[in-house]
């Protein structure tokens, strides 16, 4: 398995960093940074801190994605479905929770809220073309290639 080394800045002393939750785990857990509960009513979105800053490597990115037992259980995963922390921001690693339940949802400090995955990428260089090869899918999107 292959490792990176990514730097993280305590914000504020209370913080914990990231932890993996087995030897395995492509996920690194991220714990709220909070001294009150904090209260999600449904179909609403709150900001957690979790009072982190990374400097990811360039060549890498930072992905946040949900907890499957929080999102499964209590309806909460980040709004925007997969948080992106670019290697060249330095702000704190925020969570923006959304409550997707009937039911109002609390997390209390120290909860894990996310899990941060650093990831390689590669950036595209995009050039305008009159035509696209042809493939056998063409066009076809959602749902084209079947549903079973």
């Amino acid at each position: 398995m292959a490792t990176v080394n990514v730097k993280i800045k305590k914000l504020n002393a209370e913080a914990k960093l990231p932890v993996y939750g087995s030897e395995q785990a492509a996920g690194a857990d991220l714990y709220a940074l909070t001294d009150h509960d904090i209260r999600i009513g449904p179909n609403e979105t709150a900001i957690v801190h979790t009072g982190l800053a990374a400097e990811i490597p360039e060549g890498y990115v930072g992905l946040i994605y949900a907890r499957s037992g929080l999102a499964t259980k209590k309806g909460l995963a980040p709004a925007n479905k997969v948080g992106v922390i670019d290697s060249d921001y330095r702000g704190e690693i925020r969570v923006a929770l959304h409550n997707d339940s009937k039911y109002e949802q609390c997390v209390e400090p120290y909860d894990r809220v996310a899990q941060l995955v650093i990831a390689p990428y590669v950036t595209a260089c995009f050039e305008e073309a009159e035509e696209l090869d042809e493939t056998c899918r063409g066009a076809g999107g959602f749902g084209s290639t079947g549903s079973k």
